[in-house]
This record gives structure tokens, C-alpha cells and sequence, in this order.
């Protein structure tokens, strides 16, 4: 395939869930041809407003927001945003005369890909999730291509234009040699002798996993002799985690508010505790790690539960409702961290369900849609 220079916004954002597999199609993009122009359209005050500069990009910001799902003032204003951000979008597009739109989900994405399929430029939608929020729903009508992680999406998609792609990830999320995992162990400041449980609460961090974390601490950390805990609280929860830790001695346990390096994290756990975010469950299978999943309830159609029971369903991940967390997590996360040979399995298992080569056929896609376009 020929690869030429082509011009190529990218939207959406809010979470690393996001944004990282928006930045790895980017990132294939400029592999294939690094002339090729990419700019981001994203939420202003929400993360991708940082990350996305931060790794080389332009990005221009929408005053959009979701949907709140208690009953809420600001919920009146939505329609209003989501006129002036079709606006803003027409004029971003009209200034940069993109090639494709591509929307990766997010409060932008809408209007990004709405206002370029009003205006005929040809749009692919990377579908994330097992089960297709509102939005997608609507926009993949006229989306030329919608590249998605499961199998059964013609439920909410045209049949035709479906693509079975995976979704992209880091590509630093590998397998982790035994090197790997010498070097996590240095950077974290980990103890090799004793048996590593990670925690993600996402970037912005989760109530329900930090809760059970704390409870298990204030228990004594029962059944966690050998274990040690790499945690990540989150943004939102880094000011009481540390006055929740203040005064504890607890050298076992490693927490922080964000962790970078997630090539290294992976490689040095045995066991990941997690919400079951798209990416989330990507990046596990393609590190071929066992996991336990506690999905959020807070999410459109529960489609993290979907995403989770795609892997329980293959017996290569586990699954806690998130009303049963704070009593069983973590006796079911120690029980796994000590049977090696179940653990083994579980990791063969997500290991075979790894699809490393998501962005590059994504890239192929975006290519196929916009000579599409040309004849």
C-alpha cells in the first residue's frame, strides 16, 4: 500500500483510555509517512489539553462536557456547548482541510465528526468498547469506516463497514523479559522476593478500587505477607491517599497519583487489579497479564462489563462487581496471586487474545477511506 502525505484530524479524549490509543494511530501515521500532517481536537480543561502537546501534536480545544446522569443544572447547558462546538469544529476543519476526520470517543468527538461529515470530508470511527455508546451510534451511519475490538458490533453499526481491528495501545505494552522486569523492580524500588499486586484506578483514579486498598490496609493487609502493592490512586484521590498514608509505615506499599512508565509497571506485577476501560483491557493482553476487573457501574449501556467478560468468558481474567469490592476483591486478588498455576493459565489465555498490530491496520483503513474519497 501506498502511503502519501495526507492531512488527518484526530478527536476525542478525557481519559488515557482515550487518548493513548489516539496518540498510537497518530504515531503509525508519521511511521508511514512522516510528512503527514495530524492535528488533535479535544475537550478543553480535560487532559488530552496536556498530553497531546506533550508528545509532539497541536491540539485545538471544544467547550463540550457529558452528560451528568444524576439530575443536574449544567445538563441544560449541553445542547448549547454542543452547538457552539459544532461551530468551533466547522472552522477548525475549514482552516485545516483535513483528508479524514477520526474520532476515537469523547466528549469531542461528537461534534468533531459530526461537523466533518456535514461538510463531506470522510470520517472512521475506532469503537473502544464492546458495546457502542449513543453517539457512535448515531455517527457511524455515515461514518465510512467503524474499526472495532469485538466481534457481534453489527448490533450497532452498519455490517459492511465494520473492521475487526483491535484497539491500538502503547507500543512499549509487551511481554516482559526477564531484563523487564529486573529493571521495573530497580525503577519502583520494588522487592524481588515478594509477589507484586498492581492496582489502576486510571489517571483520574477510582473511588471503589482506593476504598478497597484502604480497607485492606486498615485490616492489616491479611493474607499480603509476601505481597507487595504498586497503586495507582489517581489525580483526584493523590490529596487524601496521602493523608490517609501520612504517619503509616508501610514500606510495602508504593502508591502515586499517575504512573508513567506502564511498560514497567506491567512487567513487574503478577496480578492487576483494574476498571475494565477499553485500553485497559488491551494493554493487559497484550502484556499477557492476569487481571481482576472490577467494572465501573457509572458507564454507558455497562459496557465495561461487556469489555470484561469478553476475557472471563476465554477464562483469561477474572471479574468482582463493583458493589462486592470492598468484601472480595482483594481476598479473590491474593487467592490468584498465589496459585501460580491458575495464574499461568490466565496469562496464556489474554495472551492469546492480543492484537498487537491494531493501529497499523487502523492507518491501512484510514488510507483505503480517503482514496475512497479522491475517485
Amino acid at each position: 500500500m501506498e502511503y502519501r502525505k495526507i492531512r488527518a484530524i484526530i478527536s476525542g479524549g478525557g481519559t488515557g483510555g482515550h487518548i493513548f490509543p489516539a496518540l498510537s494511530i497518530a504515531g503509525r501515521l508519521k511511521e508511514v509517512n512522516h510528512e503527514t500532517e495530524i492535528i488533535f481536537v479535544g475537550a478543553e480543561g480535560r487532559m488530552e489539553m496536556e498530553k497531546v502537546p506533550a508528545a509532539g501534536y497541536r491540539i485545538y480545544g471544544l467547550e463540550v462536557a457529558g452528560l451528568k446522569r444524576s439530575l443536574s443544572l449544567s445538563n441544560l447547558a449541553l445542547p448549547f456547548k454542543y452547538v457552539k462546538g459544532i461551530r468551533k469544529a466547522r472552522k477548525i476543519i475549514r482552516d485545516f482541510r483535513p483528508d479524514i476526520a477520526i474520532g476515537v470517543g469523547g466528549y469531542c468527538s461528537a461534534p468533531l465528526l459530526w461537523a466533518a461529515q456535514s461538510m463531506g470530508i470522510p470520517t472512521l470511527i475506532q469503537e473502544q468498547n464492546g458495546f457502542a455508546g449513543l453517539a457512535n451510534k448515531i455517527l457511524g451511519r455515515r461514518a465510512g469506516k467503524i474499526c472495532v475490538a469485538y466481534g457481534n458490533m453489527d448490533r450497532f453499526f452498519p455490517a459492511d463497514r465494520i473492521v475487526l481491528t483491535g484497539n491500538p495501545i502503547r507500543s512499549n505494552i509487551v511481554p516482559a523479559t526477564p531484563q523487564m522486569r529486573a529493571e521495573a523492580m530497580e525503577f519502583y524500588g520494588l522487592d524481588p522476593r515478594r509477589k507484586q499486586l498492581l492496582v489502576l484506578g486510571g489517571s483520574l483514579g477510582c473511588r471503589t478500587l482506593n476504598n478497597a486498598v484502604r480497607g485492606w490496609i486498615e485490616a492489616g493487609c491479611p493474607g499480603g505477607d509476601d505481597v507487595e502493592l504498586l497503586w495507582q490512586c489517581g489525580k483526584y484521590y493523590k490529596g487524601e491517599t496521602d493523608a490517609f498514608m501520612d504517619g503509616r509505615d508501610l514500606p510495602h506499599i508504593h502508591y502515586s497519583d499517575f504512573i508513567g512508565r506502564m511498560d514497567l509497571a506491567y512487567a513487574a506485577a503478577d496480578v492487576i487489579v483494574t476498571r475494565a476501560g477499553a485500553s485497559s483491557v488491551s494493554e493487559i493482553c497484550a502484556a499477557g497479564k492476569a487481571a481482576v476487573f472490577v467494572p465501573s457501574p457509572n458507564v454507558t449501556e455497562d459496557h465495561q462489563t461487556h469489555n470484561a467478560m469478553a476475557l472471563v468468558r476465554k477464562e483469561a481474567g477474572l471479574i468482582v462487581r463493583d458493589a462486592d469490592a470492598g468484601g472480595e476483591l482483594f481476598g479473590v486478588a491474593l487467592e490468584l496471586i498465589h496459585d501460580p498455576q491458575r495464574r499461568d493459565a490466565i496469562e496464556k489465555n489474554a495472551a492469546a487474545l492480543a492484537r498487537r498490530d491494531a493501529a497499523a491496520a487502523i492507518v491501512d483503513e484510514i488510507y483505503k477511506l480517503v482514496r475512497q474519497s479522491e475517485k
